[in-house]
């Protein structure tokens, strides 16, 4: 009976709960206390530098083997212990804030590489646009791309050397005035897909950009100049 009776506690066992995942929020509690268990070190130092600058290690007793009786033991005492204390679960906290971080650029690292292979693979299934027939015009293109960078925003999304842009986000070829239009819409979309419409060799072509921090620099990792109109 008891051999059954163990077996039925252990399936009555609640199962352990699955962890959270770490959030912006949560760093900067842990950031937030570990700020207020500093503040009350250095409360408890001050204390020990009023009492004659005794610090963490300087003797309680005279040279007979009393008491000092220019400071206060007990007070003294209780401020070392207390810091000792708070040192202690400073160091723990210091820990949790590591890992949090790290958990959280490893999250973010695994987001960008995510983001830009879903652009990719619909730039690549979705973008192949159809050659424009006889008779028809084609848009006109305002800008050109005139470098990528290999391994950049811009390579990953399917763009290429010499394509014509037609459209770039919300700027098109009616509203374009500048370079610093694109930048504009490139600063505000960082992270978010961006559809860009541009002519290669004849054919129109949609393709998904996401501007993102990457190990070149900029947002793109490649350089467009503007065409003569």
């Amino acid at each position: 009976m008891s051999q059954r009776k163990e077996s039925g506690d252990k399936r009555g066992q609640p199962s352990s709960p699955r962890q959270a995942p770490v959030t912006i929020s949560d760093v900067q509690e842990l950031v937030r206390r570990k700020d207020e268990i500093e503040a009350q070190i250095k409360a408890y130092y001050e204390v020990l530098e009023d009492q004659k600058g005794v610090g963490m290690n300087e003797p309680l007793v005279d040279i007979e083997g009393y008491p000092r009786a220019d400071v206060d033991v007990y007070q003294v005492r209780t401020a070392r212990h207390n810091i000792i204390c708070l040192q202690n679960d400073h160091k723990a906290l210091m820990k949790q804030v590591e890992e949090a971080l790290h958990q959280l650029h490893a999250r973010g690292k695994e987001k960008q590489a995510k983001d830009a292979a879903e652009a990719q693979n619909e730039a690549m299934n979705q973008g192949q646009g159809s050659s424009w027939g006889p008779g028809q015009s084609l848009p006109q293109p305002f800008a050109k791309v005139n470098s990528i960078s290999p391994g950049s925003p811009a390579s990953n999304s399917g763009l290429q050397v010499d394509d014509e842009i037609v459209e770039f986000g919300s700027v098109n070829t009616h509203n374009f005035q500048n370079l610093q239009n694109i930048g504009t819409v490139v600063q505000h979309s960082e992270g978010h897909p961006l559809n860009v419409t541009v002519l290669r060799r004849g054919e129109r072509l949609q393709l998904r950009l996401v501007p993102m921090r990457w190990a070149g620099k900029g947002l793109l990792g490649c350089n467009i100049i503007p065409l003569q109109r």
